[in-house]
């Protein structure tokens, strides 16, 4: 009888202790392991890896962020040769379709190294182990403020959700709070720590500037924009529910800023307009995609130019069926014209992919 009361002792005391083990255990490990540490700042990490950080130093000189990276606390995406590898590949493939010279890194318009690389610093101390409890975090790039994101995400493995290596997304927020609109790399390694700084390093498929880097530096700025220089008034056929001062009114149509946008539900055909105070000779015009859904934005337009001699609107230019590939892109239309028009009128016939319209800008332009 002892016997069996002691088995059966023994048996719930190895069940307790099983129960207490599957407990703890989800199926899963915590993947942050031991971070690396250098003694030293980041600039002297980043020198201290001949072969690895050779561009991303050559960079940092050029555009004068050493003593940031000496004595301030920030988080570096660390960028390896291999990123800025592909960036000047890509480059000197579409410069060359042009019969145009190659660029590289030391000769790249510093205006635009310096805006790319600052995205890549953020300010403050920001490891992995910030963001276990968070859907992700709104970052700050140095010098102009930037918005980025940054997120954790854990791969899964052997069955198990979330059971695999812990990876960080970093985002190009394109200033735009829809997280569809972004552009998102990943890590290839996390939580270098140095005396001021913690680095994570990005994958090597990675190309520096998101995917902004050629098109700023092939970019080719719109013509005159008339709406600057020649003044006038800006109108609409119709109005936001808001009225005029609504936060998606026409006037911000007209206002030159990206950030803000023209929202209208469901208007059906309507008009855009511009009329100034002498007659203008127009030869181009620009469009800028809002922040929100490719589906709002204008897909088939017209445009006319009031023709006071006839008493009747000309035929400037038609288009059906065009897109725009990324929010906040600016495209530029030319059209012939060398005839004066006081009254521009920009007719919105169909939206993208849906009733609903939405355009950051629309400007008037002329070739110099």
């Amino acid at each position: 009888m002892r016997k069996n009361q002691f088995v059966r002792c023994i048996y719930t005391i190895l069940t307790l202790v099983l129960l207490y083990a599957c407990a703890k255990d989800k199926g899963y490990y915590s993947p942050i392991s031991q971070e690396p540490v250098y003694k030293g700042n980041l600039y002297s990490y980043l020198k201290s890896k001949p072969g690895v950080y050779d561009s991303l130093v050559k960079v940092i000189d050029r555009i004068g962020l050493q003593k940031k990276l000496e004595d301030s606390t920030v988080t570096l995406f660390a960028l390896t040769n291999a990123n800025f590898q592909l960036a000047i590949q890509n480059l000197n493939n579409t410069l060359s379709v042009s019969d145009k010279p190659a660029q590289y890194l030391n000769s790249v318009k510093y205006e635009i190294l310096d805006s790319l690389m600052c995205q890549y610093i953020i300010q403050g101390w920001i490891g992995s182990d910030s963001l276990l409890n968070q859907d992700g975090q709104d970052v700050l790039g140095i010098r102009y403020g930037y918005p980025m994101h940054i997120g954790l995400n854990r791969q899964a493995s052997s069955g198990y959700l979330n059971g695999g290596p812990t990876i960080v997304d970093f985002s190009d927020t394109r200033r735009s709070v829809f997280n569809r609109n972004w552009v998102t790399t990943e890590t290839s390694s996390l939580n270098i720590q140095t005396d001021n700084a913690i680095v994570h390093v990005l994958n090597p498929d990675h190309v520096f500037g998101f995917n902004k880097f050629v098109s700023q530096i092939i970019y080719i700025p719109p013509p005159e924009n008339l709406f600057k220089t020649m003044k006038g008034v800006g109108t609409a056929s119709l109005e936001t529910p808001g009225g005029p001062d609504g936060v998606e009114a026409s006037k911000y149509v007209f206002d030159g800023n990206p950030e803000t946008k023209f929202f209208l539900s469901n208007p059906g055909r309507f008009y855009l307009q511009w009329e100034f105070p002498v007659a203008v000779a127009a030869n181009s015009y620009t469009l800028r995609s809002a922040n929100d859904i490719q589906e709002r934005d204008p897909t088939d337009w017209t445009l006319q130019g009031w023709n006071e001699e006839k008493n009747d609107w000309d035929l400037l230019d038609t288009k059906k069926d065009e897109a725009f590939d990324e929010r906040f892109q600016l495209r530029v239309f030319f059209f012939k014209n060398t005839k004066p028009y006081k009254i521009y009128r920009f007719n919105i016939a169909r939206m993208y992919g849906g009733n609903d319209f939405q355009l950051a800008d629309w400007t008037m332009n002329r070739d110099q």
